[in-house]
Order: structure tokens, then sequence, then C-alpha cells
């Protein structure tokens, strides 16, 4: 039998500090006047209380680690308890949203996918809309540090070549969890500084500074307005531009550069791999834009890098309609959010590594049947790629495109048509926000769904978060038996 208590410490210790985090948006709307202040102290009265009352419960049960089934419970358990509690601003405030509309919101938001319900935006008290921004900051940070501590130790998704000594990321300097933790969460601090110091700089005002510098860096997207982005457009967009960039590559390299490390970014395959798919994909969707419509070459290129930067890092901003720009366009804005950023990052997707170790295994077995005498072994960075590491890729390639399948299959099944439930299923499997099509595209939003697909697609965005098999794993029989 395994022992739940470890794990629920931990998840109640989580859900008191989100209760804590609900009287921030407090103040917020305390400060405006307009009586909302009052939904966050009875949110954050509750969060907080049930979240001590599980941590005490479960007090008795803390010992030094845990066993594996206990990780992957503590992994999975964290983001499907945290959106639960984090509705409750949705439920009882001013968007008086049904507690399905308010879970989705609550889960988009901690899961950075980016996806949203609501309309009316600029309406909204203050609080709220900091609030959205809140769960994606919170979100952000807490991804990195499962990517970077849980998901190597649970050999999720290839994930285990970041804890190798083969592949030594961040063994030597950083031999404790929580020194990951803790270095790679000032590191997440600053470049939020940072951004919102930009954004004041070119303009914005501090609330709207502030929000979009959370979203920004958690690669999470939600706006403070309807028109997403597009609010903003200008040199605001390279600014935006340059930090879903740097949120988008791995954390732990800023560690290592901070650390004397000066070559870390460019030394990983990873970092150029990413960069280089961004330069070629912002050169296509130039061109592209440059032979179809009459515009500035400036213009062009501005919308091209912001939009393609935010779907292939999922962030999920839009500062204009691109289903307007033809079917080539659209499709290449469906495939790229299948890429993603780096491991170790707040985007989200496949990543960029698996893609790099799928196309090396690719490599070797043609080599072997060019060469059938040979001896070829796919390499990563110069280094052999253990049979382990393929395999887990192998699998991840498996499960994600077999989800996909399913996720939009159950989708069209609530009556939602093809384009809708494709492009939802990959826009919540791979945590990118906007899909694609009139209802769910750029210019629209998930509001008009039915509660059967936003269940399907909430429970999407918690499986695709968390790598697909972390989540998969705790479904199976032996699990539970082990």
């Amino acid at each position: 039998m395994i022992d739940l208590r470890p794990v629920g410490y931990v998840v109640g210790l989580l859900v008191a500090v989100l209760g804590a985090a609900m009287f921030l948006p407090m103040l917020v709307d305390l400060a405006e006047g307009r009586g909302h202040w009052r939904v966050f102290l009875e949110a954050g009265l509750l969060t907080t209380l049930a979240g001590g009352m599980i941590a005490l419960a479960c007090a008795n049960g803390v010992r030094e680690g845990l066993t594996i089934q206990q990780t992957f419970l503590l992994t999975t358990g964290v983001w499907f308890m945290l959106p639960v509690f984090g509705a409750l601003p949705f439920i009882l405030g001013a968007t008086g949203s049904s507690f399905t509309d308010a879970v989705f919101e609550a889960m988009s938001g901690l899961t950075t996918t980016g996806s949203t319900v609501l309309s009316g935006l600029e309406e909204l008290p203050k609080g709220l809309l900091l609030w959205r921004g809140i769960l994606q900051w919170l979100g952000g940070v807490g991804i990195i540090v499962v990517a970077m501590v849980f998901l190597p130790e649970l050999k999720v998704g290839g994930m285990q070549i970041f804890k190798s000594e083969g592949f030594d990321t961040f063994g030597k300097i950083l031999p404790r969890a929580g020194q990951i933790a803790s270095q790679i969460s000032v590191i997440y601090l600053w470049l939020t500084v940072a951004c919102a110091l930009s954004y004041l700089a070119l303009g914005m005002d501090t609330f709207d500074a502030t929000v979009h510098a959370f979203t920004t860096i958690a690669t999470g997207g939600f706006a403070n307005y309807d028109a997403s982005f597009g609010v903003f457009a200008g040199p605001t967009e390279y600014v935006a531009s340059l930090f879903m960039l740097l949120a988008a590559l791995p954390f732990v390299r800023y560690v290592q550069l901070l650390n004397g490390n000066v070559t870390a970014l460019h030394r990983d395959p990873q970092v150029r791999g990413f960069v280089g798919t961004v330069i070629v994909l912002v050169a296509v969707i130039v061109i592209l834009l440059q032979t179809t419509f009459t515009q500035p070459m400036e213009e062009s290129f501005r919308r091209g890098l912001f939009n393609i930067v935010s779907i292939l890092t999922g962030t999920g901003y839009a500062s204009v309609d691109y289903m307007q720009w033809g079917a080539f366009a659209v499709a290449l804005f469906f495939f790229i959010g299948l890429i993603g950023g780096c491991a170790g990052s707040t985007a989200c997707s496949i990543k960029v590594f698996r893609y790099q170790l799928l196309f090396a295994s690719i490599r070797a077995q043609l080599q072997r049947i060019r060469s059938p005498h040979g001896v070829f072994q796919p390499r990563y960075d110069g280094r052999l790629v253990g049979q382990d590491v393929l395999s887990s890729v192998m699998s991840f390639f498996m499960f994600f495109i077999v989800t996909l399948g399913l996720v939009a299959v159950a989708l069209s099944l609530t009556g939602l048509d093809f384009v809708t439930s494709v492009s939802g299923a990959g826009a919540a499997l791979a945590n990118i926000g906007p899909g694609l099509g009139d209802i769910i595209g750029p210019a629209g939003n998930f509001s008009s769904l039915n509660d059967t697909a936003k269940w399907i697609l909430t429970a999407a965005m918690l499986i695709g978060r968390l790598e697909l098999m972390a989540v998969y794993v705790i479904l199976t029989v032996k699990f539970w038996r082990a």
C-alpha cells in the first residue's frame, strides 16, 4: 500500500502557498475601490486553511525522500489540486463562472496554456486579471522545477538524459534539488523584473507591464485585453519576442552562466537547434507575408517574429489574426506549435531535444542500412545516447500522437468541427493556447464550447504539461500494486 501522507503534506503546503498568493490581488482590488477584494479574502482564507489542514493531517508521515510511486503521485497531484483551488476567485468573483469554466481557466493558467473562456477582459476587476497572471507565473516556475528535479528522476520522455553523467547538466554545480529550485527561482524572478521594466520603458502602465511580464516569462499568454497583444503593436512586440525566447531556453544554463560557465548556452545543442528553428521559421513567414500582402518589410518581420515565437514557445499571444494569412500559414502555425522550446524552460509541447534525439536515431539507422557491417550509435552533443533514453523518447512520441488523436476524436464526438477538434486537441495537449478556426482561433476563445469539450481539454492540458507518461503511469494497475 502506498503511503499517501508525504504526498498530501507537500500538496497541502503548496495549496496553502497558493492561498497566500490570493492576498496580492486582494490588495490590488482594495486599492481600486471596487469591492471585489472580498472575493480574494474569502478564497484566500479558504484555500490557506484547507492547505494547512491537509499538511497538518499528513505531517506525521513526512520522511526523508520519496518513493518512485509517491513522486509520480506528487507530480500529478499538485497540478490536479492547485487548479481546483485556483478556480475559486473565478467562481466567487466578477465572472461568476461555472465550476467547469473556472477550473478550465485555472488549469489553463497553471499549465501556462493560455486558452481562455473569459471575454470582456478590459471590464474585469484588476485583481482578477492579476490573479490570471499570478497563476501562470507560479505555473511557469513550477514546471521548470518539475522538469529539472522530478521528471529526470522518473525517466519520463527521455528527460533522464539531463541527469546522467554523460550529459552533466547540473550534477556538479547543484547537488541538491533545493539548490536547483532556489537558484532557478531567483533567475526567473529577475527575468520577470527585467521584462516588466522593459514594458514600462515602452509605454505600458505599471499594471499591464506587471501582468504581461508574468505571462511572458511564464510563456503563458494570458493578456489583459480581448485583442491579446494586439493592443501593444509596435516596438513592444520586439521586447515580448526577446523575453519569450529567453524564457524558452533551459534555465539551468543561466545558472551555469552565473557560476562562470560563459559558453553554457552556446554549447547546448538544444539552444542551437531552437534558435536555428526560429530563424528559419521567421524567414519563411516573412517571405510569405511580403509576397502575399503589400505591407512594409519591418511590419512583416515584426509580426512574423512575434507570432512565430509566441506559438513556438507555447506562449499563445496573438498580435494579429494570422488565420487571415492563408492556408499555408495556418498549417505552419499548427505544426510549429508541436515543436516547443527547450527542456527545463517554461516552454511547452514536445521540446526540441526530443526531435534532435529522434533525428539522431534515424540517422544512425540509415547508416546501418547503408553499411550493414558498421557500428553506428546515435549521438547527442557528441556523446552516445543510451537505449533507455531512446526508448523513452520514442514512447513519448507514440503516446503524444495517440493522445492527440484520441482527444481530437473525443472533441469531435461533442459536436465540434474537424478544424476545431484537431487544433483544440493540439493547443491543449501541447499547451499552446489558441487553436485554429473561427471559434478557438487567435480572434476567438473557448467560451462557446460545451462543458464536455472543456473537461476533455482540461484533462489534456494537465496530461500535456506533465509530459504524458507522468500521468498515465498512475492509471495502471501495476503502479498501485508496486
